[in-house]
């Protein structure tokens, strides 16, 4: 039997207050098939919605799902079906289900997917009942049609990380998806400085333990026969 989403206090979050900012390089950019696309602007938004729901730790070649790729560049789905099918490919779930508790799997799917963070513990509570009860594929469609995602994403957007930087603040909040990245001059700094040697280590113990058996072997047969 599974159980209706229970109720939940919301908090104060910069997602929750409409905003007015004229758009800039600071905004979020948007990636839609609404204006229709052709060619390399498909292939963007198909990468923003890898980047958005695996983020960039997790981005291989072989997690690809190639059949989704193929349906949402011939317009077969729409970008709301290809995140769905994102969220329930085998890759997905070995990375983030699996290997999560389903409080912190709520968590993760909430930023990713409705572009926010929890409001507080009684909606981690409150999604993980549903993950619970109806599974993962039950909790996906949920989520996706929820008046939230809806609302604010609609067939054809892909989720993004909403109202992170506000135009009366210094600084933005930080992204949920948080990778190191370093330039050229720091590039070149490490290099030398960081170094692989197990392959030559693994050489060299192939070599030994052989000979150190020969060895113990003779020297065995010659106390024996003395």
């Amino acid at each position: 039997m599974s159980l209706s989403l229970l109720s939940y206090p919301l908090s104060s979050q910069n997602q929750r207050v409409n905003g007015y900012e004229i758009p800039g390089d600071e905004q979020p950019r948007i990636f839609t098939t609404n204006n229709l696309p052709k060619g390399s602007d498909v292939d963007e938004i198909i990468w923003a919605c890898y980047r958005q729901i695996f983020n960039e730790q997790q981005i291989l070649k072989h997690h690809r799902q190639t059949a989704l790729e193929s349906q949402l560049s011939s317009g077969q789905i729409t970008i709301r079906e290809f995140i769905r099918g994102l969220l329930l490919a085998d890759s997905f779930r070995r990375l983030n289900y699996e290997s999560n508790n389903n409080y912190r799997f709520v968590e993760i799917c909430i930023q990713r997917v409705l572009g926010r963070n929890v409001y507080n513990n009684q909606e981690k509570l409150s999604w993980s009942i549903v993950l619970a009860t109806k599974g993962l594929k039950g909790f996906i469609d949920q989520l996706l049609n929820s008046d939230e995602y809806i609302d604010n994403f609609g067939y054809d957007t892909v989720p993004y990380q909403r109202r992170r930087i506000l135009p009366q603040r210094r600084m933005g909040e930080l992204p949920f998806a948080r990778m190191i990245r370093h330039d050229s001059y720091h590039k070149q700094r490490f290099v030398g400085l960081v170094s692989d040697d197990s392959a030559g280590v693994y050489r060299k113990v192939l070599l030994l333990v052989p000979t150190f058996a020969v060895a113990a072997l003779v020297a065995t047969i010659i106390l024996v026969a003395v």
